[in-house]
């Protein structure tokens, strides 16, 4: 490292010795020579130490930095519940298989409570390894491909007998109610069978009170926000058909609250001013004295 700072000192040395014995040819280049030789300070050999390491340890970090707590949290068939964390790796190491989420640092974590399995699916990669979540213990991975699926209740799907039939049953039952619901309320001046009372706007069939409660009568339909719903007159009148008497708005009384209140500052006030000015007589009086 020290060779090309003392280069440039020994040509000036060997320039300044070369110049004595040659001899004076009057040459523009010889007299050059000679003339840097004499100007020249004696040769000296000079040596700089540079810092070999940066300040404030920049360069050099610590050399034995605290442990990140990588690897497996939890082991095969132990119970998790979701969001526990399974394995924690820097790079996919393992992969996140049934009923797992994988986070954004590699983080693999529980999606389902159940029991830890850690297995290979060729079907998916050859040489992947896949950390997955079970809801039983005695269960495989990886599923067979036709298999029937498992629910994350922890259910599954059983044929009922005679399932069919009372599904059918009660589709029938309904349209029958729905029929019936649309003939409750009938239009003035109709006759229909089983009305008693054909003259008013609207008569409702007779009916036991306890079904006529259990089934309201409700004009329902898609509103915005996709929602089915009452129009909102109806809803607004809906104290009147329960019979609920509400009292009347008074518009006299609207700004009532506010005068009370208004009153009850201002005797407040006089109240404070005559204390204080009790207290400014005593005063005078016992600086009189």
């Amino acid at each position: 490292m020290l060779l090309p700072r003392t280069q440039a000192p020994l040509r000036a040395a060997l320039a300044a010795s070369r110049s004595q014995f040659l001899p004076s040819t009057g040459s523009a280049y010889n007299v050059l020579d000679v003339l840097r030789a004499g100007s020249s300070p004696s040769p000296t050999l000079t040596f700089v130490r540079h810092a070999t390491h940066q300040a404030q340890g920049r360069a050099n970090g610590p050399k034995n930095g605290v442990g990140k707590r990588m690897g497996a949290k939890k082991t095969g068939e132990q119970y998790v519940v979701p969001g526990n964390i399974i394995f924690k790796q820097r790079g996919t190491l393992w992969f996140p298989g049934e009923n797992c989420l994988m986070g954004r640092d590699h983080t693999i974590h529980a999606a389902a409570p159940g029991y830890v399995k850690y297995y290979r699916d060729p079907a998916k990669h050859p040489k992947r390894k896949y950390i997955g979540v079970v809801f039983e213990r005695n269960q495989t991975l990886p599923t067979p491909v036709h298999a029937a699926r498992r629910r994350r209740l922890g259910m599954l799907a059983v044929a009922r007998d005679g399932a069919v039939e009372h599904e059918h049953e009660q589709e029938q039952q309904m349209v029958e109610e729905d029929a019936a619901a649309a003939n409750d309320l009938v239009p003035a001046g109709k006759a229909v069978p089983g009305n008693k009372v054909p003259g008013q706007e609207s008569s409702v069939r007779a009916a036991p009170k306890s079904k006529r409660a259990q089934k309201p009568q409700k004009n329902l339909s898609l509103r915005p926000g996709y929602m089915f719903r009452e129009a909102n007159w109806e809803i607004g009148r809906a104290a009147e058909r329960a019979n609920v008497k509400v009292t009347q708005f008074v518009k006299g009384d609207r700004f009532k609250a506010w005068r009370k209140l208004a009153a009850r500052k201002a005797k407040n006030v006089a109240r404070k001013t005559l204390s204080s000015r009790k207290g400014a007589k005593k005063a005078k009086k016992g600086g009189r004295r």
